[in-house]
């Protein structure tokens, strides 16, 4: 996304990831790579707007039921969705299903943003991944496809080395520590 672009508004979409989890303020609340930017935007613009709907544990259809209508009536100039993940983290999961859900949040956000912003999110290496990579790659694929069809930008965190270093992920080795969320 060109930093030098003048949007006026950022609405983020998805699971823990875009909440900020791990990213612990003084007061409690979470902070994370969504805020990190929309603060970096706003202080280009006074009038800037920014909604952060993510909420942890989110599956994509909760995604699609809970957020995307709410982000597609705000028209923003700039909307991130990222979601998917927590479907292929289950023991038992629908990957069409996951695709199909993702295919409608895409379909209904693509035409109500001036720049729709996909992810490929960050992953670890080790046996516990190994399990459900294809599950994810699957899933990344899969996000190519809908922003090639749809003009979709995506970040792809998923191959980026850095964020592979195990100092930018918190204990619990799911989710970002403050650092790793300024990285993003």
């Amino acid at each position: 996304m060109e930093m030098n672009a003048a949007y006026n508004s950022f609405v983020a979409l998805g699971d823990s990831f875009t909440e900020g989890m791990s990213d612990l303020l003084p007061d409690g609340s979470y902070r994370g790579w969504a805020d990190v930017l929309a603060g970096r935007l706003a202080a280009r613009n006074p009038d800037f707007r920014y909604a952060n709907l993510a909420v942890r544990g989110k599956l994509i259809g909760q995604i699609v039921a809970e957020q995307v209508d709410t982000a597609a009536a705000m028209e923003a100039d700039v909307v991130t969705l990222v979601g998917g993940l927590n479907d292929t983290l289950r023991p038992k999961v629908d990957m069409v299903r996951v695709r199909d859900l993702l295919t409608e949040a895409v379909e209904r956000l693509a035409p109500t943003c001036g720049r729709l912003v996909l992810m490929r999110s960050p992953g670890r290496n080790g046996p516990v991944m190994e399990r459900f990579r294809p599950r994810m790659e699957e899933l990344f694929a899969h996000i190519d496809t809908l922003a090639a069809r749809h003009g979709a930008l995506v970040v792809d965190l998923y191959g980026e080395p850095v964020l592979g270093d195990p100092r930018l992920w918190d204990v619990d080795r799911l989710h970002l520590t403050a650092e790793g969320h300024r990285r993003v």
